[in-house]
C-alpha cells in the first residue's frame, strides 16, 4: 500500500541535545501503527513534529507523496491529520455539538444553525454508537464518552490520519473495551490509525505494524504478528527485562504499622477493618468506585471519616495530613500532575518539598542551600531519576516515569515508616515500572509498609504479600500471597455486598 505519510532522516534536538535523530518511516493508507517506547524515548516530540507543533532540526516529511511542512497544529488539521490525547482537547461547559464544530459553525442568515449541527452530530454519534444528545454538555458525559466525542469531532474535519495517545488510561475496563471495537471499525472503514501506549497487549491486539523507540531512534519496525511481548519489551529497553517484577528481598515482621478499625464514611466505605505489619506490601484491589482512592485518602487524612479509628505503632491517630506527616506517613497519589507534583518548579524544589523546614540553618532557619542540593541529589541518585540538572530542570519536563520518581523521592527525604502508594505506576513505561518496582521492595525492606493501590490485579499479585479487594465501600475478600487466584479476586471485586 502507498505511504500516507512518510518520515525521512526526521530529527529534533533541542538546545543541542537530541530527542528524535534520524528517523525514516512510512505508515501505509488504513493500517493501525503500534507505536512503543520507553518514556523519554522520543514519542512525543515525534508526534508534535508531525502535529505542527515544533519544526524539526533536520529531514523532511511527506504526505501522500507531496512534501509536508506544517508550521502549525492548523497545517497538520488541514491536512486531515487528529490527535486524540490521554488528555483530552474539550471544553466542558460546552455541548457535544458545541464541541464537534468548536471550529467551523454552520451558518444560516448570519446565525449559527443549531438545527444543521444537531443534525450532523447525531450522525456522527450514531456511527460510534454514542447515545447522547446533541445538546449534552460534554461536561455532564463519561471519560469513555468523551474519548468518543474528540473521535466524533475527528470524523468531522474527514481525518485521514488519528493519533491515539495513551487513550486508555482514565477509562474502564468496559469503556476501553468500546473504544477498540471503535478504532477496528475506523480502520475497517479506511481511516490510518496510529496507537501509542505503555500497555503492550493492547498495542499487540490492536496494531497491524508495530514501530519501537529506544534513546529517538527507530530500533525495531515490522508487522506486529512477528513481536511476542517479551521481544517488545527487549527492543524497548536494550536488553532481556526476566523479570517485570523483581523478588521480595524481605518478609513481613510481626509488628503492626497501621490498624484500621471500623473506618466508615457514608456512601463511601463501610467498616473496613485490617492490619498492616513491619515490611509488609499490602495491596488493595477493587474496581472503579470501590473506595480504593477514598480509603487512602482518609487514611491520610484529607479527606474525613465519619467513624472509626487508626492506629500508628499502636497509637491513635488523629488531626490532619500535615500532622500525619509529622507522625511518618507518606502519600503518593494518583494524579501526580496535579496533586503531586509543582509542575513549573525545579526538581529539587519537589524533591525538598515535604521536608522544607529540615533545610533551615540556625539560628534564624534560613534555608541551606548546601544541605538542599546534597540531600536532594542523594535521593536522586537512589531512585535513579534521569535529569540533566534536578536544581535547574523543571518536573514538566521529564517523563512520567521520572515525575513519580520525583514524587516518591520528596518523601524518602522524610524517612516515612509508612508509605500509602495510588496507582504509582500509571502512565510509566514497562522499564520505568521495574524501577518503581525495585523501590516499593526496598521500601519494605528497610522496614518501612507499604499500602499498595492499583487497578492493575497483575501488578499487585507480582508485587504484594497480600491484597484486599473491596467492592461498593466494604472488603469482600483477603488473599495471601500463597492464595493469589486472578479468578478469586476477580470474583470478589464483583461481588455484590448484602444489604
Amino acid at each position: 500500500m502507498s505511504a500516507l505519510l512518510g518520515l525521512h532522516g526526521l530529527s529534533k534536538s533541542w538546545f543541542g541535545v537530541p530527542a528524535v535523530s534520524d528517523m525514516t518511516l512510512e505508515i501505509p493508507s488504513g493500517v493501525c501503527l503500534g507505536v512503543i517506547g520507553e518514556n523519554g524515548a522520543g514519542k512525543s516530540t515525534l508526534m508534535n513534529m508531525i502535529g505542527g507543533v515544533v519544526p524539526p532540526t533536520a529531514g523532511s516529511m511527506t504526505w501522500r507523496g507531496t512534501s509536508f511542512e506544517p508550521k502549525s497544529p492548523a497545517d497538520a488539521k488541514a491536512r486531515g491529520i487528529a490527535f486524540i490525547h490521554q488528555e483530552l482537547n474539550l471544553f466542558t461547559n460546552l455541548t457535544v455539538a458545541e464541541n464537534i464544530f468548536i471550529d467551523d459553525f454552520p451558518y444560516r442568515f448570519g446565525l449559527i444553525d443549531k438545527r444543521q449541527m444537531a443534525q450532523r452530530t447525531r450522525v456522527l454519534l450514531d456511527r460510534l454508537n454514542l447515545h447522547v444528545e446533541p445538546d449534552t454538555p460534554v461536561g455532564d458525559l463519561a471519560p469513555g464518552e468523551r474519548q468518543l466525542v474528540e473521535i466524533a469531532k475527528a470524523l468531522h474535519r474527514q481525518a485521514a490520519l488519528m493519533i491515539f495517545d495513551e487513550p486508555t488510561t482514565s477509562l474502564t475496563a468496559r469503556e476501553t473495551e468500546k473504544l477498540f471495537e471503535t478504532i477496528s471499525a475506523l480502520k475497517a472503514d479506511g481511516a490510518t490509525i496510529v496507537y501509542i501506549s505503555h500497555i503492550l497487549g493492547d498495542v499487540k491486539a490492536l496494531s497491524d505494524h508495530l514501530a519501537v523507540l529506544r534513546d529517538g531512534y527507530l530500533v525495531a519496525e515490522g508487522p506486529t504478528e512477528r513481536f511476542d511481548v517479551p521481544a517488545m519489551i527487549n527492543a524497548m529497553i536494550g536488553r532481556e527485562l526476566s523479570a517485570i517484577y523483581p523478588p521480595r528481598t524481605s518478609k513481613p515482621a510481626a509488628q503492626v504499622v497501621l490498624e484500621v478499625d471500623g473506618l466508615s464514611q457514608a456512601g463511601v466505605v463501610e467498616d473496613i477493618c485490617f492490619k498492616l505489619h513491619r515490611g509488609e506490601i499490602l495491596g488493595i484491589f477493587g474496581l472503579m468506585g470501590s473506595g480504593r482512592s477514598e480509603l487512602a485518602r482518609m487514611i491520610f487524612g484529607i479527606d474525613p471519616t465519619g467513624s472509626g479509628s487508626l492506629f500508628l505503632h499502636d497509637e491513635i491517630v488523629t488531626g490532619d495530613a500535615r500532622d500525619r506527616i509529622a507522625r511518618g506517613m507518606a502519600f503518593v497519589t494518583e494524579n501526580r500532575r496535579e496533586e503531586g507534583l509543582m509542575m513549573d518548579a525545579a526538581i529539587s524544589d519537589n524533591l525538598s518539598l515535604v521536608t522544607i523546614e529540615d533545610f533551615g540553618r540556625p539560628p534564624i532557619a534560613l534555608l541551606d542551600p548546601e544541605r538542599v542540593k546534597a540531600r536532594t541529589e542523594a535521593v536522586r541518585d537512589e531512585v535513579r531519576i534521569k535529569a540533566a540538572d534536578i536544581a535547574t530542570q523543571a518536573a514538566r519536563a521529564l517523563s512520567g516515569g521520572n515525575q513519580q520518581k520525583v514524587v516518591i523521592g520528596k518523601w524518602l527525604l522524610g524517612a516515612p515508616q509508612l508509605f500509602i502508594l495510588d496507582e504509582p505506576t500509571r502512565g510509566v513505561d514497562v522499564g520505568a515500572k521495574h524501577e518503581i518496582y525495585t523501590i516499593i521492595d526496598r521500601l519494605a525492606a528497610s522496614g518501612g509498609a507499604v499500602l499498595l493501590i492499583s487497578s492493575e490485579l497483575e501488578e499487585l499479585m507480582g508485587t504484594c504479600d497480600r491484597i484486599l479487594v473491596m467492592a461498593q465501600g466494604e472488603i469482600t475478600g483477603e488473599f495471601a500471597k500463597d492464595a493469589f487466584s486472578e479468578a478469586a479476586i476477580i470474583a470478589a471485586a464483583f461481588q455484590e455486598v448484602a444489604a
